[in-house]
């Protein structure tokens, strides 16, 4: 289980972020923050995701980038495929999103265009960081992109989680 899959009853998750469950609530009737799980029974559950993004101010300033990436310029065709369904995706789920884009190797870091995502990350400017695969953003420094995100409170999201090369 991914540790952004972790759910919090609404008990919890007041703790966590401060608030008493009232103000959880009150957020919910005023559309600012709905549960991710509500149960029969009517307990509320909230996301690892939605406590990070809370204690790292108003999402809705941040924006969502779309970030692809192929190895090569014989692979144009590809980083095109790419990009639409990334564009796809953050469409279907509404989100406000820019693409950046890279041709060049997933062992080097030396991207401009990741580079420039990391910078708006850094800058609390970024919500999430949507990506076809894994590999599309790095390959043995997934993990630790993956941690600074979280820290900033940006989520990676991959598409399609399934292991294979771009």
């Amino acid at each position: 289980m991914n540790r952004l899959d972790t759910l919090y009853s609404i008990n919890k998750f007041s703790k966590l972020v401060g608030v008493t469950p009232q103000t959880l609530r009150n957020w919910e009737k005023e559309g600012k923050l709905i549960p991710v799980k509500k149960s029969d029974n009517g307990y509320r559950y909230y996301s690892e995701e939605q406590r990070i993004r809370l204690q790292h101010g108003n999402l809705k300033e941040r924006k969502v980038i779309g970030y692809c990436r192929v190895s090569t310029q014989k692979q144009k065709d590809d980083l095109e495929r790419q990009i639409e369904n990334v564009k796809t995706y953050c469409i279907a789920n509404g989100y406000q999103f820019e693409i950046i884009t890279d041709i060049g190797s997933e062992d080097s870091l030396l991207r401009d265009g990741l580079n420039t995502a990391i910078d708006k990350v850094v800058a609390s400017e970024v919500s999430s960081i949507v990506i076809l695969k894994r590999n599309v953003l790095a390959n043995e420094a997934f993990e630790f992109l993956e941690r600074l995100c979280m820290r900033l409170g940006t989520i990676i999201e991959i598409i399609d989680s399934t292991e294979g090369g771009d």
